[in-house]
């Protein structure tokens, strides 16, 4: 996990200080430059980096950050849904650079996720992402996850399609 070769094109390791900032700002250029999401988009990112360092439970949260020799590629964020029971919990900000997609690395970040998610006794798992975000949801479908709801939404200051997506196990 922290710092073990997952392919001979990045590393996986866990969160260190800094990386929340650096997650924050990359998700906001990022999704800005090719989604047109705002200063919203970019607050609920850091509202989720904030609430998962002060409320970080080890035991069963985790942070990942893909790198290749020093160069961020990619993260993923594995947290209690506090809004549900304790069994369950929650993907957060995925995220791969543009320079590393292709490698898999989205797939290695989720099926990361739902590996310590069945370790650490989650009964479930539960994720929300935006309808257009393709490549992320044939992921998760493919990953086991099925679609159990989608709504409209104008929380990035655009009006979009939420889908809450979920894995019971």
């Amino acid at each position: 996990m922290g710092g073990t070769e997952t392919e001979p094109h990045y590393t996986l390791r866990t969160h260190r200080t800094g990386d929340m900032g650096w997650i924050t700002y990359r998700h906001g250029v990022l999704y800005n430059a090719e989604h047109g999401w705002g200063e919203r988009f970019e607050a609920l990112v850091a509202e989720v980096t904030v609430d998962f360092i002060k409320n970080l439970d080890t035991s069963c949260e985790r942070c990942w950050i893909a790198d290749r020799e020093g160069e961020f590629l990619g993260c993923v964020m594995l947290v209690k849904d506090r809004s549900a029971d304790q069994n369950t919990a929650k993907i957060r900000l995925l995220l791969v650079e543009p320079s590393a997609r292709g490698l898999g690395l989205g797939r290695v970040l989720v099926k990361q996720c739902v590996q310590f998610a069945r370790e650490a006794g989650y009964s479930r798992v539960v994720l929300w992402t935006q309808s257009t975000l393709t490549a992320a949801r044939r992921i998760y479908k493919s990953e086991g996850f099925e679609l159990v709801k989608a709504e409209e939404h104008d929380t990035f200051g655009i009006k979009m399609l939420g889908e809450l997506w979920e894995l019971a196990f």
